[in-house]
């Protein structure tokens, strides 16, 4: 995409996992993201926008606060679901491509949604859907 703009907010969750791969994460233990959602387009719109940052802001912002301070094992959505960094990028783009279908971004140029969780400076992990 040639434009892109990117929202930032957080995520702070408790979660465990299920398999040996995951070693000492198997116990119950906590997680705070740092959570950037990128709209891709191919142009502007009209106005000259790929997103309306503000209702891109306040869609990310609500998100982000139906998951936080939550034990995600108890949280019906997610039963049977390892709650990886990886999963829980989908699940937040997912959750914003809906927003973005419904018109709730503010222009319909969104081609894209991309959406990075930051587990620390040094690991992180993305997913990326079209719309």
């Amino acid at each position: 995409m040639p434009y892109t703009v990117t929202v930032r907010d957080h995520l702070m969750v408790a979660h465990s996992f299920t398999g040996e791969v995951f070693g000492p994460a198997q116990r119950l233990h906590g997680a705070t993201f740092i959570v950037d959602a990128t709209f891709g387009a191919d142009d502007v719109d009209a106005d000259g926008i790929v997103v309306d940052i503000g209702l891109a802001t306040a869609a990310l912002a609500e998100i982000t606060g139906s998951l936080t301070y939550r034990n995600l094992d108890d949280e019906p959505e997610f039963a049977g679901t390892n709650t990886t960094t990886e999963v829980l990028c989908r699940v937040i783009a997912d959750r914003l491509a809906a927003r973005a279908a419904d018109g709730g971004l503010g222009t319909n140029s969104i081609a894209s949604v991309s959406v990075t969780l930051h587990e620390s400076h040094i690991a992180w992990a993305s997913y990326s859907r079209p719309l």
